[in-house]
């Protein structure tokens, strides 16, 4: 299955370390960065998920809830989570979803058979509270992800969702964004009285409007 930007994503109920869920029921309104793993006890996943425990509660200042997921057992995840907790210095603080039958992985995308027939590839899903699907990363197993930028991401999204701007290269909160090209110049002086500047007639900055 293929889920693209703007679809809903699949409901699922499935065990996870903190007992059976209902995806929905426990997304409730939040938004949800659901990040799977090509398998328990990798080096690289385990530098990860101990880089996601450290960052929770940044996610949390922005009403979003992690969960990761990986093709193997419960019992499996909690013996990998002590060893994370100890070799990350951190202690895993979200729940871990068992795939063993890989029905959420197919599911959802997230096993790419000419990468790799046998194993979730690095997928991240950032779901806002209407289960919309509204931003994926993918990674090949090799390659550890930034979770810095998937902040950034949600920073994003969350700002462009409430005003008519988009946000340019290698933006971070607090910097200048750009004016939406549907407004016209004279409008958009008057809806973003911080000031416009035009440096071509479809390139027009204002400064963070919520800041």
């Amino acid at each position: 299955m293929t889920i693209q930007l703007g679809d809903t994503v699949p409901n699922f109920t499935q065990k996870t370390t903190e007992g059976e869920i209902n995806f929905y029921d426990w997304a409730g309104d939040n938004w949800v960065v659901l990040f799977s793993h090509p398998a328990d006890y990798t080096p690289v996943c385990t530098t990860e998920l101990g880089t996601v425990a450290k960052l929770k509660s940044d996610f949390e200042k922005r009403g979003a809830k992690v969960i990761a997921l990986s093709v193997d057992s419960v019992s499996s995840h909690q013996g990998w989570i002590a060893d994370i907790n100890e070799t990350q210095g951190t202690t895993v603080n979200y729940p871990i979803i068992a795939d063993e039958d890989k029905s959420v992985s197919d599911l959802y995308g997230m096993i790419h058979p000419n990468a790799n027939a046998k194993v979730t590839v690095r997928t991240v899903f950032v779901i806002d509270p209407n289960k919309k699907l509204r931003l994926t990363l993918t990674y090949p197993p090799s390659t550890g992800r930034n979770f810095n930028e998937i902040l950034r991401g949600i920073d994003s999204l969350q700002l462009t969702d409430n005003y008519s701007v988009a946000t340019p290269v290698n933006w971070q909160e607090g910097d200048d964004v750009v004016v939406a090209p549907t407004i016209p110049t004279e409008d958009a002086k008057k809806k973003f009285p911080k000031g416009v500047t035009e440096i071509k007639p479809y390139l027009r900055m204002t400064p963070q409007p919520n800041r």
